[in-house]
């Protein structure tokens, strides 16, 4: 029988792994990253945004050095990770002054709010000192696909929202949108997940962070398209209900799905070994259950 496998979606057949046999043999010289880069060329194997699949690729590779389909030259270069080596003692983001006056008014004294994504920009560092210093949680660096928001009124930072990619698994969600397990990994880039929302505690106005989440939900697909070459359809977040009630989010029209099982998706066991969150969602489009069933 053929050798067949399925890697991050893809299937991988036994002619293909023919192939990367003879790839391997015919680039001796070459090293893993750039067999790899090779590999994505000659597959036209690309992301959204037209960019190499690069680092599955090589993940693909190694797996298949590993069960011993294809042999691949010596390892050169080990690329330090700092995220392998992180400790309770990480280094924090340094600290950003900011105007600590307090701020009571009404939400249309401050309008028009000034929404800026600041990721790779100067103001990443305000961004993340702002969460580190004020927000429950505190800053962690996002992975994946994100982007980072600080909300202005008149030059002064009110607000601070982060996104990023979305739970692989999560079975409300799941359930609600309806779609099946293919459909899921071939769609959850449309998702994003509101990771952290920090109105600045000196700030108190009325209906501020739903009107927030309103903005946010019609610019961000925008700004994600720009940046990752792809929209989004829908957002997702989690609330802590031991802490929160979610107000503001479904005073903006989120919708309460369910209960996470609060196990993580590094849980050893079956058993709970966190707090339940319960999930919110917001449908970016009518036809969003469409669009995130599609397998073709």
């Amino acid at each position: 029988m053929e050798t067949e496998l399925k890697y991050r979606g893809r299937t991988i057949t036994g002619a293909d792994i023919g192939f990367i046999r003879r790839l391997v043999a015919e680039n001796r010289g070459l090293s893993r990253r750039a067999l790899s880069s090779k590999l994505c060329e000659a597959w036209d194997w690309r992301q959204t945004n037209g960019a190499l699949c690069d680092m599955v690729c090589r993940g693909l590779m190694l797996r298949l050095h590993r069960e011993g389909h294809i042999e691949l030259p010596p390892v050169r270069w080990v690329n330090p990770n700092p995220l392998a080596r992180r400790n309770p003692e990480r280094k924090r983001p340094a600290p950003v002054l900011v105007d600590e006056t307090p701020l009571t008014c009404t939400l249309g004294e401050i309008r028009p709010l000034e929404f800026e994504q600041v990721r790779r920009t100067v103001e990443e560092r305000l961004f993340n000192s702002l969460l580190d210093r004020y927000h429950y949680l505190g800053y962690t660096q996002p992975v994946g696909e994100h982007l980072k928001y600080v909300v202005y009124t008149q030059g002064r930072p009110i607000a601070c929202l982060g996104w990023s990619s979305a739970p692989r698994h999560l079975g409300p969600r799941d359930r609600f949108i309806g779609w099946g397990a293919q459909a899921r990994r071939r769609n959850i880039r449309y998702l994003a997940y509101n990771t952290r929302f920090l109105i600045l505690p000196f700030v108190t106005v009325l209906h501020l962070a739903s009107h927030i989440l309103a903005c946010m939900a019609r610019r961000l697909p925008e700004d994600w398209e720009r940046y990752y070459g792809h929209s989004l359809y829908y957002l997702e977040t989690f609330v802590d209900p031991g802490l929160f009630r979610g107000t503001c989010y479904r005073a903006a029209n989120w919708r309460y799905l369910g209960l996470t099982t609060g196990r993580g998706k590094a849980a050893p066991t079956k058993e709970a070994n966190r707090p339940l969150k319960e999930v919110l969602g917001y449908p970016l489009t009518k036809d969003f259950r469409r669009r995130l069933g599609e397998v073709r």
